[in-house]
C-alpha cells in the first residue's frame, strides 16, 4: 500500500518550491541597523568632479561618514580610490549616519516648510474669491470601491 510513496527525505520544500525569479540587484547596499541611528548616503562627487559643497552642508546637518571598521561587512563594495579612506564610499555617494532625534527634527522642519508653502498659495488663490463666482479649495479626496456611486 505505501511502495509508491516518497521518503519524507526526498519530499522536501526546497524540491517542490519554484525557481526564484531574476530581480535587478540595489545599486547601494544597505547597512545592518544600529540602535537610535538612521543611515543616508551623501553625494561626494557628480559626474567625476568632487562637491565639497553639499557634503559641508549636510556635515552642518549632523550627518557623520560611517567608519568602515563599524561595518566591515560593506567593504566588499567601496572604492579602493576614496577620498574618505576610513569611510564606506560607493560610486560618488558616502555612508553616513545621524541620530533619529535630529532626523525626525529636520523631517519636521521640512513638512512645516512644505505646509506653510501650501498655506500661501491657498491665500494668494482665495485672494481672488468674489461672491457671484465662489471658488473651492477642497484638499480632500474620497475613493470609492464599485460600480459608480449613487
Amino acid at each position: 500500500m505505501g511502495d509508491n510513496r516518497l521518503t519524507r527525505e526526498s519530499a522536501t520544500r526546497e524540491t517542490t518550491q519554484r525557481k526564484a525569479s531574476w530581480k535587478q540587484p540595489n545599486l547601494l547596499p544597505t547597512p545592518a541597523p544600529q540602535d537610535g541611528y538612521g543611515f543616508r548616503w551623501i553625494r561626494t562627487s557628480l559626474m567625476g568632479k568632487a562637491d565639497p559643497t553639499n557634503i559641508s552642508a549636510k556635515f552642518r546637518e549632523h550627518w557623520v561618514p560611517v567608519k568602515a571598521e563599524d561595518h566591515p561587512e560593506m567593504m566588499i563594495y567601496a572604492d579602493p580610490d576614496s577620498r574618505f579612506k576610513d569611510n564606506i564610499e560607493v560610486g560618488g555617494l558616502l555612508l553616513c549616519k545621524a541620530p533619529n532625534e535630529v532626523i525626525e527634527q529636520r523631517n519636521d522642519f521640512y513638512a512645516q516648510q512644505a505646509q506653510s508653502q501650501i498655506e500661501a498659495v491657498d491665500n494668494s488663490f482665495m485672494k481672488q474669491n468674489d461672491a457671484r463666482m465662489p471658488l473651492f479649495n477642497e484638499r480632500r479626496s474620497e475613493v470609492r470601491f464599485g460600480k459608480g456611486s449613487k
